[in-house]
C-alpha cells in the first residue's frame, strides 16, 4: 500500500479544523446545559456519507477505538475524582453499577421483547448496551450541577464502574457464549473478570504510586504522561489477561490520582485535555459510522417507546433496588432516577455486536443512536431543574482549593503551590490564623505579580498564590488544614488543630 503525503495534509488539515470547531462548541454546549456529544456525533453525520461524503462502515475498527477513548475517559475521570468525596458514596455507586445494571437490563429486554417485538437476543442486547450510565456524560455535566457531594459520588462511582460488567455481558450475548454457559457461568465470569480487573488497578495504581514518589524525573511534564500511561497500562494488562480492563483503568487512575504524587494539578489538567480529544474522536467516529438514510419512523417510534421503557421503568426499578438498604430520601431517590446519563457508551456497546455480525445488529445501531439523542435531549438540560423542583441541589459551589504540589527530596518535604480561588473564604484569614501543622510553614506569598515574605498578621486575599513548605508526612494533614480554611474562613480556627 503506497503512502501519499497529500492524503496525510488532508487529514491533519480536516483533523484540526474538526478539533478547533469541537473545542469551541463546548462553550455552546455548557451554557445549554447538554453534553457536548450531541454536538460532536452531529459533525460526525455532517462529515459522513449524508453530508461531506467520507465513508466510514468498518466496525471492527470503530469497537477497537471507540474502547481505546472510554479507557481514556474512564481514566480521566479517576485522576479528577476526590476519593474523599466518593468514599461515602461508593458502596452505592457500586450497587448501581451490579444490581442497577442486571435489573435496568431485566426490565429493558422483557419490555423490549414482548412490548417491541424484539427477538430476545436483540432484546437483551438493548438492553445491556443502554443500562449503563455514560462516564463523559455524568463527568461533564453533574460536575455543574449543584448537587450535595453524596449524590454527586455516586453518579460519579455509578458511572466509572458500570461499563466493565456490562462489556463483559455485551460479548458474551453478541458472540453466543451466554448460551453455552448459561446464567450461572455467565454470572461467573464477570464476576471473575470484575474482580481481576480491580485487582489490576489496584496494584499498578498503588505500585506506579510508589515508583512516582522515588522517580525524580527531569521534567514536570513528564509527572502526567507517566500517570496517564499507568492507567492505561492497568487496562492492557487486565485485558491481556481475560479480565475487565475498564475496571482496572477506573481503579488505577482513582488510586493515582488520590495519591501524593507531585504536580497533581497538571496531571488533571492533562488528563482533562487528552480526554476531551479522546471523546472529541470517538463522537466523531460514531457520527460517521451511522447511515442517515438507514432511519426509518418506526426506527425512531422504537427508539422513543425503548427510552420511555429505560428512564420510566427500568432506570427507577434500578435505583430503588439498588439503594433498598441505604438512607436516601425518596427526593434523591428520584434525582438519581432521572439523572442515568447515557452516552457514547451505548453507542460504541453496540459495535461489538455489530463486530460479531450478530443478525439486525445495524437495526440496533441506528435504534440505539437515536434513543440516546433524544433523551440526552430530554434529560441532560432538565437536570438542574429536577435538582430544584426535587429540593436536593446545594444552595452554593463547594469552596475549594488549586493545590500543585513539587518534591523536595533532599529534605523529605513538599512544596505546595496553594491558589486561592475567588470564592474560597481563605480571603480575609491572616497566615497565623491558619494554624497549619507544626513543621509546616507558609514560605513566600504572590500578589499582583509580586513576591512578599508573610507574617503572622499577614492578611491573605483572593487571587494570591503562597508557598507552603511541609514535611511529606505532614502534606496529607497540612492540605486537609488549607481546605477546612478555605471552607470555613476564621471560623475554623474552632475546630481541631491537625497535629
Amino acid at each position: 500500500m503506497s503512502f501519499d503525503v497529500h492524503d496525510l495534509d488532508t487529514f491533519v488539515l480536516v483533523g484540526s479544523a474538526v478539533t478547533l470547531l469541537a473545542i469551541l462548541a463546548v462553550r455552546l454546549s455548557s451554557r445549554a446545559g447538554l453534553p457536548s456529544l450531541l454536538i460532536y456525533l452531529l459533525m460526525g453525520v455532517a462529515l459522513g456519507e449524508a453530508g461531506l461524503g467520507i465513508g466510514f462502515e468498518d466496525a471492527q475498527v470503530a469497537h477497537a477505538l471507540g474502547f481505546a477513548a472510554l479507557a481514556i475517559i474512564l481514566a480521566e475521570g479517576g485522576l479528577t475524582t476526590s476519593w474523599a468525596e466518593v468514599r461515602p458514596a461508593m458502596k452505592l455507586g457500586v450497587s448501581l453499577a451490579t444490581i442497577g445494571v442486571a435489573v435496568s437490563i431485566a426490565v429493558v429486554a422483557v419490555g423490549a421483547h414482548y412490548l417491541l417485538g424484539l427477538p430476545w437476543q436483540l432484546a437483551v442486547l438493548l438492553g445491556a448496551v443502554t443500562s449503563p450510565t455514560d462516564a463523559a456524560a455524568v463527568f461533564s455535566v453533574l460536575r455543574v450541577v449543584p448537587l450535595p457531594q453524596r449524590l454527586k459520588g455516586t453518579l460519579e462511582a455509578e458511572s466509572g464502574l458500570n461499563d466493565a460488567p456490562t462489556v463483559v455481558l455485551v460479548t458474551l450475548v453478541s458472540s453466543g457464549a451466554m448460551a453455552d454457559h448459561g446464567l450461572l457461568g455467565a454470572t461467573g465470569i464477570v464476576a471473575w473478570e470484575l474482580v481481576v480487573g480491580v485487582a489490576s488497578g489496584l496494584v499498578f495504581g498503588f505500585g506506579g504510586a510508589w515508583a512516582m514518589r522515588r522517580a525524580a524525573l527531569p521534567s514536570s511534564g513528564l509527572y502526567p504522561i507517566a500517570a496517564m500511561c499507568l492507567a492505561l497500562v492497568s487496562y492492557g494488562a487486565a485485558s491481556a489477561v481475560h479480565a475487565s480492563g475498564f475496571a482496572a483503568v477506573y481503579v488505577a487512575a482513582l488510586v493515582l490520582g488520590n495519591s501524593e504524587l507531585p504536580h497533581r494539578v497538571a496531571t488533571r489538567s492533562f488528563a482533562e485535555g487528552v480526554a476531551w480529544l479522546a471523546q472529541i474522536g470517538l463522537f466523531v467516529m460514531l457520527g460517521l459510522l451511522l447511515s442517515p438514510g438507514t432511519i426509518t419512523l418506526r426506527t425512531v417510534a422504537l427508539a422513543v417507546l425503548a427510552g420511555l421503557i429505560l428512564t420510566l421503568v427500568a432506570r427507577p426499578v434500578s435505583v430503588l433496588v439498588s439503594s433498598a438498604a441505604s438512607d436516601l430520601s425518596w427526593n434523591e431517590r428520584g434525582f438519581l432516577s432521572w439523572a442515568g446519563l447515557r452516552g457514547a457508551v451505548p453507542i460504541v456497546l453496540t459495535t461489538i455486536p455489530l463486530s460479531e455480525g450478530v443478525p439486525g445488529a445495524d437495526r440496533l445501531f441506528d435504534l440505539v443512536f437515536v434513543m440516546v439523542v433524544i433523551y440526552t435531549l430530554l434529560t441532560g438540560p432538565t437536570l438542574p431543574t429536577a435538582a430544584r423542583l426535587l429540593r436536593v441541589a446545594s444552595r452554593s459551589e463547594p469552596r475549594g482549593l488549586d493545590v500543585e504540589a513539587a518534591p523536595l527530596d533532599r529534605i523529605a518535604a513538599d512544596l505546595l503551590q496553594v491558589s486561592i480561588s475567588p470564592a474560597s473564604r481563605m480571603h480575609g484569614v491572616e497566615v497565623g490564623e491558619l494554624r497549619l501543622p507544626v513543621g509546616a510553614s507558609v514560605a513566600m506569598v504572590i500578589r499582583n505579580d509580586e513576591t512578599l515574605v508573610p507574617e503572622r498578621r499577614t492578611v491573605l486575599r483572593h487571587g494570591d498564590d503562597l508557598l507552603i513548605v511541609t514535611p511529606r508526612r505532614l502534606r496529607e494533614k497540612t492540605e486537609r488544614r488549607l481546605r477546612q480554611v478555605s471552607d470555613s474562613g476564621r471560623l475554623a480556627q474552632w475546630l481541631e488543630r491537625p497535629r
